[in-house]
Formats: structure tokens, sequence, C-alpha cells
């Protein structure tokens, strides 16, 4: 665990894909606290800490998470609003938060258990908050890393506004991501697929890629996040939204 954790952490630093994530999820993150002073916020799955830094540009970030052995590691690295909780049943009061966030963390729920998970991240947001999430897209991208991170399901767009807008939210931002490596995340899924017979536990998709690969794909990813503030994407690996607590 201690070795899959300090994985995790390099590749949030490091990696093409967090770094192309980080590129994408900003502006979203500028616009939701826009007009808001010193906002209150609370991301749910904060894992090892790793975006409580990124939050803490734009507000007051706190963290739960399920993981204890995550926790710790934020903890180690400096973090000290983190606590082991539930997305299924927030400890906090409600309209505690200006903005919540959660990134991929819900497609580890069925239908039902997601559903509650929004209706919570709803609850303890003020009226007029703000939600940005990210979700794994399309069900025929299940691969290897489906399996290390737990996943259940991978969304579509009208699947994700569906369960958004039944929980409460109106969404103002709902695109695709990473639709520049498409073509190469989809051929290492089938080839994983096609080569195995099924999907396997590994770890291989968190490895940092040797410098000039890395370099090449974040450069990829960077060009999609100036395409991203005009448009959206019309396909992607990822789902990410913006929404507001009606």
């Amino acid at each position: 665990m201690d070795q899959l954790l300090d994985a995790t952490a390099r590749a949030e630093r490091e990696h093409f894909w967090f770094r192309g994530f980080r590129r994408f999820v900003a502006p979203l993150l500028s616009r939701a606290v826009a007009g808001r002073t010193s906002p209150r916020i609370l991301d749910c799955g904060c894992g090892t800490g790793n975006n409580l830094r990124l939050l803490r540009e734009y507000g007051r970030p706190c963290g739960i998470d399920l993981t204890l052995s995550g926790l710790a590691y934020a903890k180690r690295q400096g973090e000290r609003l983190v606590a082991q909780a539930s997305a299924l049943s927030l400890p906090f009061s409600d309209d505690a938060f200006d903005l919540v966030t959660s990134f991929d963390v819900i497609y580890a729920f069925d239908d039902e258990r997601a559903a509650t998970a929004l209706k919570e991240m709803c609850r303890v947001l003020r009226p007029g908050g703000a939600l940005v999430l990210n979700v794994a897209a399309l069900p025929a991208l299940r691969g290897n890393h489906s399996i290390l991170g737990g996943e259940v399901q991978r969304y579509t767009r009208s699947g994700l506004r569906r369960h958004l807008e039944q929980a409460g939210f109106s969404v103002q931002r709902l695109t695709y991501t990473n639709f520049a490596i498409l073509p190469m995340v989809a051929a290492v899924r089938f080839s994983q697929r096609l080569r195995q017979g099924r999907h396997e536990l590994s770890d291989s998709e968190m490895t940092v890629p040797a410098p000039p690969v890395n370099l090449t794909l974040a450069g990829l990813l960077t060009l999609e996040s100036y395409a991203l503030r005009v448009v959206n994407m019309p396909l992607g690996s990822s789902l990410l939204t913006l929404a507001r607590k009606r």
C-alpha cells in the first residue's frame, strides 16, 4: 500500500494525465468561486491530499476520504483539515460550503449510491454553490486500470447530466476531456482486452512515462486545454462538469 501511495503521489505530481487534468479544471474552479470571499471548499475523496494544494488557490479547502492510509499520507505531507468519512453520508451541516469537488470518485459507485453521493454534495452546498466533478467516461474504455481504481461504471454525457439534475443541480458546463489522447487510450484498453481476454489488476498506467513521451502527451493536453476555453470536446476518456445547486 505504501508503494502504491508513493506511486500515486508521484503520478499526481508528474504524470501527463494529471498535468492535463489540472489545466482542464482550473478555469472551472475559478468560475465556481467567482465573487465569493474566502470560499469554503470540500474535496470528496481527497486521497493523498495533492488536490487540496490545488484547491488552496481558490479558497479554504478541507477533505474527506474513506482510505485511512491515504489520509495518513496526506497528513505526512502537512495536510491537517482531512478526515475519514464517506461521500454517501457527509458529516457536515446543510449549506456549509461554497464549492464541493469530487475527482474520480463516484465512478466507484453504482447508480443508487452515486445518486446518494450527489444529493449529499448538493445538501452541504450553500444556495448557488458549485460542484466541480470529474468522472471516468465511455464504458468501452474500461481496462486494467479500472480494476485498480475500483471502477463500477463509466459515464456518458447524457447519463451524468441526468444524475446531476436529479440530485438538484443545474449544469453549467459539461464536457469530455482527454480527447487529444483518446486514440492512444482506446488502443491500450482494447489491446489489454484482446491480449488477456479479461481485465486484470495493474498499476502500469500510473507509471510516469519516459520524459520525452510524458512531455509530448502533456503538450497535447495543454493544447486541448486551450481549445476547451471555447468549445466542448465531443468525446474523451473523462467527463468534467461545473454545476450549481438550484
